[in-house]
């Protein structure tokens, strides 16, 4: 599983106490290239049959992943999480992880994606050159939305990310296709928002996965599943700064070989607004409340294996 995507299954009771960003990875290149090469050359059928016993050892060795998962599940309403749920939790996630092997190298033929977007406004915003902000999660299958670009040849998606992620991720898009377009913006750098007005003012697309920050300064404390936790206002700031507008994206896995794409409008910051900052809160709750349907709707596609809610009190 994190072979594939920078994760945190094995981290143990102490290490979950610190922040997402200090865990690390289990495996290495070359046994990603070896899954890549498994996955291209034997089939996804073949290739997601040796991802039970992947899930099994990871299900065993990380009583961590266990328990978030369990808290996590347990904030659905009527949703199991026993033993049974955070298996198939698990198993999911590596599922997707998975086909991002496929999706990365344009196997898109092998996969059933479904675009839902009402009334084609964003896509239809993003044909006439305007640039727009797509803020997801941690949740589905952001290749998945990548597909988007594929379809809308005329459309450019840049994942805007923090440096160590960027790298990580540039890492793992080499190894599992060298002749991928790298199309990823590091935070941290100087020239980050500088590259970021250039895109989105060429009409790009701006990912961004919208619920981890790097630290808590700058973050808001928002209800999401009954519980309150940290949200980065960061994002919503560049794209109120920016003046462009915001959607939520998000690639639901619904199982087999379907895939749907949701994209939802957030705010309009290419408006005008009379308090910027009480636009941004509103911006940043209505992405929450996106989110917490979709989880609820979909709770196997929530990919935060830490404790989201560390700091807050049941």
């Amino acid at each position: 599983i994190a072979m594939l995507r920078k994760s945190n299954l094995g981290a143990s009771s102490e290490e979950s106490k610190r922040h997402w960003k200090t865990q690390g990875e289990r495996g290495n290149m070359f046994v990603l290239r070896l899954i890549t090469w498994i996955a291209l050359h034997l089939g996804r059928r073949i290739a997601r049959c040796i991802l039970v016993p992947v899930v099994a050892y990871f299900f065993i060795t990380s009583p961590h992943a266990r328990r978030v998962s369990a808290k996590f599940l347990s904030r659905i309403p009527n949703q199991a999480h026993g033993l049974k749920a955070i298996f198939q939790h698990l198993y999911v996630f590596a599922t997707v992880t998975l086909d991002r092997v496929y999706l990365l190298n344009g196997r898109l033929n092998v996969f059933d994606i479904e675009i839902k977007d009402d009334n084609n406004m964003a896509l239809g915003t993003a044909a006439s050159g305007a640039g727009l902000f797509l803020m997801g999660a941690h949740f589905g299958s952001f290749e998945s939305v990548r597909s988007i670009a594929r379809h809308h040849p005329s459309l450019k998606m840049v994942l805007l990310m923090y440096e160590e992620n960027a790298r990580n991720i540039k890492q793992l898009l080499s190894a599992i296709n060298p002749n991928v377009e790298q199309d990823v913006i590091s935070l941290g750098q100087p020239r980050a928002m500088l590259q970021v007005k250039e895109k989105i003012n060429e009409g790009a697309l701006i990912g961004v996965l919208a619920d981890r920050s790097l630290d808590a300064i700058g973050n808001i404390r928002v209800n999401f599943l009954g519980l309150d936790a940290n949200f980065p206002t960061g994002p919503f700031r560049m794209a109120a700064m920016l003046q462009h507008p915001v959607y939520f994206m998000a690639g639901v896995f619904e199982g087999g070989n379907r895939y749907s794409v949701h994209l939802e409008p957030i705010a309009d910051f290419s408006m005008p607004v009379d308090n910027k900052d009480a636009a941004i809160n509103q911006a940043i709750l209505r992405y929450v409340e996106i989110l917490e349907k979709h989880c609820k709707n979909a709770p196997y596609n929530w990919f935060n294996y830490f404790d989201f809610w560390q700091d807050a009190i049941a």
